[in-house]
């Protein structure tokens, strides 16, 4: 009896996990290519890409960029076709996290994908673009 509870156990946990983990994008698919631009420099241009259900939490792939000439430029390889969205971030103290002033302000510039300016934290109906089967590129201004 002990045996069956335990079996049955296992077997609930697992399926609850599975259900519970983000759709693998990188199996077959294109290329995403972001590219930033900004003003200033110093730090590091995190951008990170999403799918709906890891909007504003972890997202399903990230990357760190030097800026280079007033740009940072991220390349995410075989993403499958699907709706995404990607936030950008100009860490300048490179502390990984965005800094706001005391009355809740970003102290360091930020945007999405669509380049939709914003009053408040980054939502998907404003994020979201089409990927297909095609190389996708994608410009981002802060």
């Amino acid at each position: 009896m002990k045996t069956i509870l335990l079996s049955l156990t296992l077997a609930i946990t697992t399926f609850i996990l599975n259900a519970q983990s983000a759709p693998d994008v990188k199996t077959k698919g294109t290329p995403l290519t972001v590219t930033v631009s900004l003003r200033g420099s110093g730090g590091h241009i995190l951008v990170s890409l999403h799918n709906e259900a890891s909007f504003n939490k972890k997202p399903i792939d990230a990357a760190s960029l030097e800026i280079k000439d007033g740009q940072a430029i991220a390349t995410f390889e075989n993403i499958s076709p699907g709706e995404y969205g990607v936030v950008v971030l100009h860490d300048k103290n490179d502390n990984k996290q965005m800094d706001f002033e005391p009355n809740g302000m970003p102290k360091e510039a930020f945007g999405i994908s669509n380049n939709v300016m914003l009053m408040g934290p980054p939502q998907w109906s404003d994020a979201k673009f089409e990927i297909g089967e095609t190389p996708t590129e994608i410009e981002i201004r802060l």
